[in-house]
């Protein structure tokens, strides 16, 4: 591959959360050409079962392909305090994450991600959750924090995004990258919480490592109570 040029410093951030963006959105595709197609209504009722893999892994190659581009995770190492307070934000994020399916702060249909909706038998619901934990604690909080926090939080601050500090911000550019996070999710109300708790997070850190941690933290802790509850929706 053609290295790109140092005077493009946005494809890195934004190019891995792109491809995921147009995996869903290829989901939607499928379910509407189902609904002109029969045939394709099976293949529909579990497509975002069998594309996740697929989805995480062509992210899983962007953020390879780009990895000595993420200036953030050469940053200083941070005092012992910081790791504890990732888990803390963590953890709180997903206690009110699940308190906050009111139904006026929902958007769009909830599909879920019930590994054992295609009737696919133990064997092959395992692999897909242990993938679908994987992708959501260890490799969503990576692309998405790298697209939000490191570059449309400081963009909005500043096009040159490359040279205003992690974790700078103006009340704008806060508020805005909150929201956007917010409505990027179904339960958008409490998305917009999750992303002012990592923005806030960032701000005090100043490192985006931490960030990503407290968001794996969430993630994850949300994954094991979907699976112990069978709250698919949430997932």
């Amino acid at each position: 591959m053609t290295p790109v040029p140092a005077t493009r410093p946005w494809p890195p951030y934004v190019l891995p959360f792109a491809a995921y963006m147009g995996f869903i959105a290829l989901e939607g595709l499928l379910e509407t050409a189902a609904g002109a197609l029969p045939a394709l209504a099976a293949l529909a009722a579990a497509d975002h079962l069998w594309l996740y893999p697929l989805k995480v892994g062509v992210v899983v190659l962007l953020l390879w392909r780009f990895r000595h581009r993420y200036a953030e995770f050469r940053a200083p190492a941070r005092p012992g305090r910081d790791w504890p307070l990732a888990v803390a934000v963590g953890t709180a994020v997903f206690l009110l994450w699940i308190r906050m399916d009111w139904p006026f702060a929902t958007q769009g249909g909830a599909e879920g991600y019930d590994p054992h909706a295609a009737a696919l038998g133990a064997a092959a619901a395992l692999p897909l959750i242990a993938i679908r934990l994987a992708g959501a604690a260890l490799v969503v909080p990576v692309f998405e924090e790298l697209f939000w926090r490191a570059f449309v939080m400081r963009y909005l601050v500043r096009p040159d995004f490359h040279n205003v500090p992690l974790g700078a911000f103006t009340p704008a550019s806060f508020a805005i990258t909150a929201v956007l996070f917010g409505l990027e999710h179904h339960l958008w109300l409490a998305g917009i919480m999750a992303g002012a708790a990592y923005g806030a997070l960032l701000c005090v850190t100043r490192n985006l490592p931490v960030v990503i941690v407290a968001h794996g933290v969430t993630n994850l802790l949300l994954g094991v109570w979907v699976l112990a509850t069978a709250n698919w929706a949430f997932w």
